[in-house]
């Protein structure tokens, strides 16, 4: 996102509370067109230090751990206040699809929060809800891929659960183009899905044929999943397990990435060449190897 806001002449400051992670930003920024700036989502003078000026602003902390309350729902509303009394033009919040004030996973619910706490501070901000993101070096692809290239046998969390994952950079488009034309698109929920709705099975087979690796997939019991999830230190978490449940996929009625002028990308048009790493002699392998 901050790229396609560079590429397009804005001043763009990133707060974060590493904002170290942002340097290899500078060299795409002309002098004087970056501001990184320390930010703590927990303190309500950070958010409004950092907003304070801003012409437009993007909230897009989620998190699986912590406060959710507190990261998602109040900063989010503090934030949305000082975008409105510094005369911002524009806000988006990034939520997700599935919110509900009822849901059984936090994440979903504080969410929902955020949502309603941001619109009252700031009616005319967008909300973007995207299905689970996609991308190559982060998330759930480099995650799963690593597990299918060292274990033949793996257990799949929610097999059948159905989800429209979105590739990472055609939502940052999206937050661009909300953030770029308020008078359009600012009051407005949109969906931000991609044109594939696979199940987590499928997900798990169409990275192990990328990698050209023969493994077992089974999936996971509830009543396994469930405990398996609650106990400290795995690899999921109960909202993380309550999400792949319910699966991701955009309501028939709701707002798409299309109304925002962006055509999602499948997943499928990215898996060869990201798994390239993960066969058998990497890019060095001459013909196809089960392993």
């Amino acid at each position: 996102m901050a790229q396609d806001l560079l590429e397009r002449g804005a001043r763009v400051r990133i707060a974060a509370r590493e904002p170290e992670k942002a340097f290899k930003l500078k060299p795409l920024a002309n002098l004087g067109q970056l501001q990184l700036a320390r930010c703590n989502a927990m303190d309500s003078n950070s958010i409004e230090a950092c907003v304070t000026g801003s012409d437009a602003v993007a909230y897009l902390i989620g998190t699986f751990e912590g406060d959710q309350q507190r990261l998602q729902a109040d900063s989010a509303g503090v934030a949305a206040r000082a975008a409105a009394q510094s005369g911002a033009d524009s806000f988006v919040y990034i939520s997700a699809i599935g919110v509900s004030p009822d849901a059984a996973a936090g994440y979903y619910s504080t969410k929902c929060d955020g949502e309603r706490q941001v619109c009252e501070a700031f009616p005319k901000a967008t909300i973007i809800r995207p299905s689970v993101l996609f991308g190559e070096e982060a998330g759930l692809v480099p995650m799963f891929a690593q597990m299918v290239q060292m274990m033949p046998v793996l257990p799949v969390f929610g097999a059948d659960s159905k989800f429209q994952l979105v590739w990472v950079a055609d939502v940052a488009a999206a937050v661009v183009k909300a953030l770029e034309e308020p008078g359009k698109h600012g009051g407005k929920v949109f969906e931000a899905a991609g044109p594939d709705a696979l199940s987590m099975m499928e997900i798990h087979e169409m990275i192990a044929q990328g990698q050209n690796r023969k493994r077992n997939f089974f999936p996971m019991p509830d009543m396994l999943a469930r405990p398996f999830a609650a106990f400290p230190l795995t690899p999921i978490n109960s909202d993380q397990l309550a999400m792949l449940e319910s699966g991701s996929v955009a309501s028939k009625d709701a707002l798409q990435l299309t109304k925002l002028g962006i055509t999602p990308r499948p997943l499928s048009l990215f898996l060869d060449r990201w798994m390239v790493r993960y066969r058998k002699h990497g890019r060095f392998g001459q013909k196809p190897a089960i392993g």
